[in-house]
């Protein structure tokens, strides 16, 4: 993270880097989570590719990269319908893992998709585990980790209740003791996978089990400890545990960067994001506030100029789409975020009426407007001229309007109707 700034991501330039974009469940594995489409097995093939080129076309710079553990499940989604995916960390010989034999074949797609989004300059958190599918569906009975799908004598369903929750969890047996061994050497291997690679972060696990605080906080002090002895090292997450965890949990971790629930009603992190709330570099994003039925472009600049980087849950839907917003604004904030001095930018609620800005007091000013036309801005302490530039938002326009002074506070009305983001720099 930016030392001066610790709410943004550094590339190491001393810029600082606002992370937006858009992640769908299909983007390591073949993977049938999808609430509408066919069901086959194998699953559909995703089109990477074509993923790839939605996120440049839109301006984004970030993404998860999903990871799914069971070859087939069912959940209250899809009712009766099986769901498939492949493929998986471990080699499987006549309907088994071997936990103690890589895929080859997995840890080169990992590598090359991270590579592939590095060359179009995105960032990528590989999600190492995922806790969502055993505690809401049937996945268990597939996973590498239950006793029958595995050649190596290994049950991480430590109580037999079918559920295999304590997979992300410690457990003092020697039976715990096993599954942390080929836990930690799976991540290993991720990280000799992609270690050299700049655009790579890590997030531990997907709305894992509250039980799993103490797994995942040994987990982020065990990829840092890797990765102390080798070329780079990244950035690691700590994502909400799912359900009932706490944005404390995350606050307390040894993560750099955080992605929270709803919170608290200071935090507010759908309708009125926090900006001062968390030490940590906090990614907002729609999975953990919604799962993948809200978010918009009035969201996405809220939580921008709260200092608050942006990540948008989707299917992937042609457009026209609710979605569209969102993935309109991603990139609008990215292309201011390119624009301003980032790193000196902090969010100033007080400075104007709206609550939603962010400045370098005296240099640079960005106010977003979303529910009336007219605002003030406290330019008190900024002497001097400041060019005035105007986005209207919902139809991804800029309006330049000429220059004003500081030393007052200034009222602004909007060129246009709907939300308006307002740019002051000091000429």
């Amino acid at each position: 993270m930016l030392a001066s700034n610790p709410r943004w991501f550094t590339d190491d330039s001393g810029k600082a880097v606002v992370l937006v974009g858009s992640h769908v469940w299909q983007n390591l594995q073949d993977n049938g989570l999808i609430i509408r489409g066919a069901v086959s097995n194998p699953p559909p093939v995703f089109d990477y590719n074509g993923y790839l080129n939605t996120l440049s076309q839109h301006h984004h710079n970030f993404f998860r990269l999903w990871r799914w553990e069971t070859t087939q499940w069912t959940d209250k989604y899809t009712g009766s319908e099986v769901k498939y995916c492949t493929p998986h960390p471990w080699v499987m010989e006549g309907g088994k893992f071997d936990l103690t034999r890589f895929d080859e074949a997995y840890f080169r797609r990992l590598r090359e998709r991270v590579k592939a989004a590095g060359e179009r300059g995105i960032y990528v958190s590989v999600m190492l585990f995922e806790g969502w599918e055993i505690q809401f569906s049937d996945a268990w009975a597939h996973h590498p980790f239950h006793g029958p799908m595995n050649r190596n004598g290994v049950e991480a369903d430590a109580d037999g209740n079918g559920f295999g929750v304590e997979f992300n969890t410690l457990q003092d047996t020697p039976m715990g003791r096993r599954v942390l061994e080929l836990q930690e050497a799976y991540v290993r291997r991720v990280i000799e996978t992609v270690n050299d690679l700049d655009n790579v972060l890590y997030e531990i696990a997907n709305e894992a089990v509250i039980a799993s605080t103490a797994w995942q906080y040994h987990m982020i002090r065990f990829v840092k400890q890797v990765e102390k002895g080798m070329a780079k090292q990244h950035p690691v997450g700590m994502t909400f545990q799912y359900r009932g965890g706490s944005n404390a949990t995350l606050e307390e971790s040894p993560a750099d960067w955080i992605s929270p629930n709803p919170g608290s009603d200071k935090e507010r992190y759908r309708d009125d994001p926090c900006g001062d709330c968390s030490k940590k570099v906090v990614v907002n994003d729609t999975d953990h506030l919604w799962g993948h039925t809200g978010g918009d472009n009035i969201w996405v600049w809220k939580s921008f100029t709260r200092g608050l980087n942006v990540l948008f849950m989707e299917e992937m839907l042609p457009s026209p789409t609710w979605q569209d917003s969102a993935r309109v604004a991603m990139g609008q904030v990215r292309r201011i975020g390119e624009r301003v001095n980032l790193a000196a930018m902090k969010p100033e609620p007080g400075l104007s009426a709206t609550r939603y800005c962010l400045a370098a007091r005296g240099r640079e000013y960005l106010v977003f407007q979303w529910d009336k036309g007219e605002f003030t801005l406290d330019l008190k302490d900024a002497s001097g001229r400041f060019g005035v530039e105007w986005l209207d938002v919902n139809n991804n326009r800029v309006v330049k309007v000429g220059a004003v002074d500081g030393g007052v506070v200034r009222t602004f009305t909007t060129p246009f109707p709907g939300p308006a983001v307002l740019y002051l720099r000091k000429e």
